[in-house]
């Protein structure tokens, strides 16, 4: 089976997050970019049914700041191939990334494709649905495991409320990750030292971005600090009067 995980670069929201001069978008020149929380999933799954059932993992992402750790850490965890699709994807939308990426996984002629099933900076839709609309693959999102047995993938979706479904899935497909079927593993640095030294990152070229379909954005901002509450004291009654007052006050009642 041949497994092509695709991995998307995030802003650390840990960090302090900065708007630019021009006021339309972040401030990159301190930004920390991490691996997208469900992309390392992703990795993760593709790992585990290399591990059952057989199968080359490739995993590509785009050439940020950064990439090449990720990267070399996805082959001490198990990747066989790691590709860096070059080009300038500072400001690059979904529908872009997406055009991009399945200009190159389209000559990898994957059976499966794995990707995180949302990242914090979505504005224009998830990258998965988006890349099997390029590839012309079905699509099945909330996954949180699969399993391979007759030419088709089991897998088993999320749905809100607890609600699980098993949906069999012909291959090739295209899967949202939202939990692999155990937390990513772990790898020490001395693992992924040692596979800066032995593995290959190959680099392709993506084609023009096409920045169609994204949204455009006039301006960014960060929220007004201000105070809306107002502690209440007393006993029952005295709080039950202050809020029939309060009410009255705002035309409730």
């Amino acid at each position: 089976m041949n497994i092509i995980i695709l991995v998307k670069l995030v802003p650390d929201l840990v960090e302090e997050l900065a708007i630019d001069s021009s006021g339309n978008k972040l401030d990159t020149a301190w930004l920390r970019m991490i691996i997208n929380e469900f992309d390392d999933h992703a990795i993760e799954q593709g790992i585990l049914l290399k591990e059952r059932h057989g199968a080359v993992v490739t995993v590509v992402a785009p050439d940020l700041e950064g990439v090449d750790d990720v990267l070399f850490t996805a082959a001490a965890k198990g990747a066989d191939k790691l590709i860096k699709i070059k080009g300038d994807f500072s400001g690059a939308n979904n529908h872009a990334m997406a055009r991009a990426f399945s200009a190159i996984v389209k000559e990898l002629q994957p059976d499966l494709v794995l990707t995180g099933v949302q990242a914090n900076n979505d504005l224009d839709g998830s990258l998965g649905p988006l890349m099997a609309g390029c590839l012309e693959m079905p699509y099945v999102g909330y996954i949180s495991g699969v399993t391979l047995g007759d030419g088709k993938l089991k897998t088993r979706k999320e749905y809100p409320g607890g609600l699980i479904a098993e949906m069999d899935v012909s291959l090739p497909a295209v899967l949202g990750i939202q939990a692999a079927e155990q937390p990513p593993r772990y790898v020490a640095v001395s693992k992924v030292r040692q596979m800066m030294k032995t593995s290959t990152i190959e680099e392709r070229t993506a084609p023009g971005l096409d920045m169609a379909g994204g949204p455009t954005i006039s301006r960014m901002f960060q929220p007004e600090a201000a105070q809306h509450a107002t502690m209440i004291t007393g006993n029952p009654e005295e709080v039950a009067t202050k809020l029939v007052t309060i009410f009255k006050e705002l035309g409730v009642l």
